[in-house]
């Protein structure tokens, strides 16, 4: 994918009286081809026979035999898709704290309390069950574990061994700052939103260090995020050239303190009747760049958003979310090897690219009261 990295600047200047004045020499702009392959992701789930044999006396029993299973397949991709979208080589979390019940036996088990600015529902909603990897910097502690119970309001959540006696939880207990990703994901998942932003090295083959449209904003702020303080941080972006409609992604919490926010700047006099009504279903406004579009978000963790032009990212790879096998696609129910059932597959390759990362933002630091 081309992408431009400097301007063009062979450009002479000259007084009014200088006649045919010499030309400067051409000063091209830079392009580079941004390399960037899909990432796969591969779902897969069984069905027993003696289910399949119950749903298959008629079509309309087969549809409802296995629908739920189908699009709880399609709904737990999806998930995971949007989640790698935005913080794909970054982590779902960040531990704060982390106490044992034990350390070696097979049920002991690690209550891990997360920060509140990493924290997001949407992203541990349902996710028991789960296989994490947890991580010190770049450095995987101990082997695979599995998510158990999760208390949403509480940002905690029991992590095991995922094979009992393969791995005791003595080396996740009474630590701070592990990061939490899917099991497998660390270094082979996508590049989201979150990591393209805050790049500073080398990325799809481009190096941010050595040329600024390639590095994204990174903007801190305290207290409660506002509507000035996101103008204040959209403002970064537009010295380096956004001037175009930007969405900002947000978690629903920051959005709920946004719309109070607004709601207060309106004025109501006896045009509105006798019920008043306030409130908002979708906030758009018009900042430095033009409109800017504040949109809610379930995955954005809670101390977090982003900013950033829709037009400037695209999704690329070989296959979106799909039932169908690459190079058999009549085939979607296939035999398990070595048990009664059918095993479905669903399967993706894609992955995110922003042309203009120097045209993003994110804002950070922020709490939600």
């Amino acid at each position: 994918q081309p992408v431009i990295l400097t301007q063009e600047h062979g450009i002479a200047y000259a007084d009014y009286q200088d006649g045919a004045f010499a030309l400067s020499d051409h000063i091209s702009m830079n392009m580079a081809d941004a390399q960037i392959r899909g990432s796969q992701m591969c779902l897969r789930s069984a069905l027993s026979y003696d289910a399949a044999a119950r749903a298959s006396n008629s079509k309309k029993a087969f549809v409802k035999g296995t629908e739920l299973l189908i699009e709880n397949m399609i709904q737990s991709v999806s998930k995971r898709l949007e989640i790698a979208l935005i913080y794909g080589g970054v982590g779902i979390a960040t531990v704060d704290t982390s106490a044992a019940s034990g350390t070696t036996g097979a049920d002991d088990y690690v209550t891990a309390t997360c920060s509140a600015a990493s924290w997001a529902l949407g992203i541990f909603a349902g996710l028991e069950n789960a296989r994490v990897n947890v991580y010190t910097g770049s450095s995987k502690v101990g082997t695979n574990y599995k998510v158990d119970t999760i208390d949403l309001e509480a940002r905690t959540f029991k992590l095991k061994p995922a094979v009992a006696s393969t791995d005791n939880v003595a080396t996740i207990a009474s630590k701070t700052g592990h990061t939490i990703y899917f099991a497998g994901a660390y270094g082979k998942e996508m590049k989201g939103l979150d990591a393209i932003i805050t790049n500073t090295g080398s990325l799809f083959n481009i190096d941010a260090s050595v040329y600024s449209l390639w590095k994204g904003n990174s903007v801190t702020v305290s207290g409660q995020l506002t509507m000035g303080k996101v103008l204040s941080s959209v403002s970064k972006a537009v010295l380096r050239g956004l001037d175009e409609k930007a969405v900002c992604l947000l978690n629903p919490d920051a959005w709920a303190n946004l719309n109070v926010d607004q709601a207060a700047l309106r004025k109501y006099d006896g045009s509105f009747g006798k019920e008043a009504k306030n409130g908002f279903e979708s906030i758009k406004f018009f900042g430095q760049n033009g409109e800017i579009e504040l949109v809610p978000h379930n995955i954005v963790k809670a101390g977090e958003a982003f900013i950033f032009p829709p037009k400037r990212c695209k999704r690329i790879g070989a296959q979106e979310v799909s039932f169908k096998t690459p190079g058999r696609e009549d085939e979607i129910f296939l035999h398990l090897a070595n048990n009664a059932g059918f095993e479905l597959r669903v399967y993706t390759d894609q992955a995110l690219f922003v042309e203009a990362p120097a045209k993003c933002v994110k804002i950070s630091g922020f709490a939600n009261v």
